[in-house]
């Protein structure tokens, strides 16, 4: 199975760690990703206005670089704006014609964005990854934590039920983790007010982190390096026992039997890399 791959920003710097155990996990399932070659940063947010097309030249030039083969990404963000992007320019061709004749590329609105979670579940499949695992996680107490990007807009994402998705549990499951299933778990984690609102987005997260424990989970997974950041850093300090909180693809390279070598957040290379 092969795909390009778009990685994003972060997933070059604090996110290192995302990326290099997501490498290393496709490797031994025998997904190739192909990295595009000089990318550039997506754009991080989505328009609000479909009029506003200079938001979406980045995207749509990542788009047009895939050349057809279907596109993979990490990031939640990243998979969010393209996923956008690519939906708008296949059925707004005034659109689509303004922004590649900016950008001066062929691109016809068509081809497969992912999330490489979705690679998991619809090309890989659930039950073949759970008879490739070499270390089962059994006894982890995990829950899943979605956020808001990768379900929202529904119909256009088509990612999961944005009330009731699965696929990072029914991934847990397929690792052997024993799957906690937390209230708040489709909840914003409260994004970018973390900067300009910080109290804000502390009483988010301590709700998340609350109904979390409350259900019994031990760790948190995710697949956004933003969610992260701010379930790791704006939880306030209450003496309750902290929650640990992982990239989706860490614990798969951990129950691969993978030793991860990574750049990236310090804490994430011992945990994986001494398990």
């Amino acid at each position: 199975m092969r795909y390009r791959y778009f990685p994003g920003c972060t997933l070059k710097g604090q996110a290192k760690n995302m990326e290099d155990t997501t490498m290393a996990a496709a490797e031994a399932l025998g997904i190739e990703l192909v990295e595009l070659p000089e990318w550039q940063c997506c754009g991080a947010v989505y328009p609000l206005y479909e009029d506003e097309l200079i938001s979406l030249l980045s995207p749509v030039r990542t788009l047009a670089a895939a050349e057809g083969e279907p596109l993979v990404s990490l990031c939640a963000a990243c998979h969010h704006v393209l996923k956008r992007a690519q939906e708008l320019m296949s059925r707004n061709e005034d659109a689509r014609t303004k922004v590649t004749d900016f950008l001066e590329v062929e691109y016809s609105g068509e081809g497969r964005v992912l999330h490489f979670l979705e690679v998991l579940r619809d090309d890989l499949g659930f039950d073949k990854l759970a008879e490739m695992v070499k270390k089962p996680l059994e006894g982890r107490k995990a829950a899943a934590y979605y956020g808001c990007l990768l379900l929202r807009p529904s119909k256009v994402m088509q990612f999961d039920d944005p009330e009731n998705p699965s696929i990072m549990e029914d991934l847990l499951k397929a690792l052997g983790a024993d799957v906690v299933k937390s209230p708040y778990r489709t909840e914003c984690c409260g994004a970018y007010l973390s900067v300009t609102e910080e109290g804000v987005a502390a009483d988010t997260v301590d709700r998340i982190l609350d109904s979390a424990r409350s259900a019994g989970a031990e760790v948190l997974i995710t697949a956004c390096p933003l969610c992260r950041y701010n379930l790791e850093n704006c939880a306030r300090d209450d003496g309750k026992k902290p929650l640990k909180v992982y990239y989706f693809s860490e614990l798969l390279a951990e129950a691969m039997g993978l030793t991860v070598e990574t750049a990236g957040d310090d804490s994430s290379k011992e945990e994986v890399s001494q398990r």
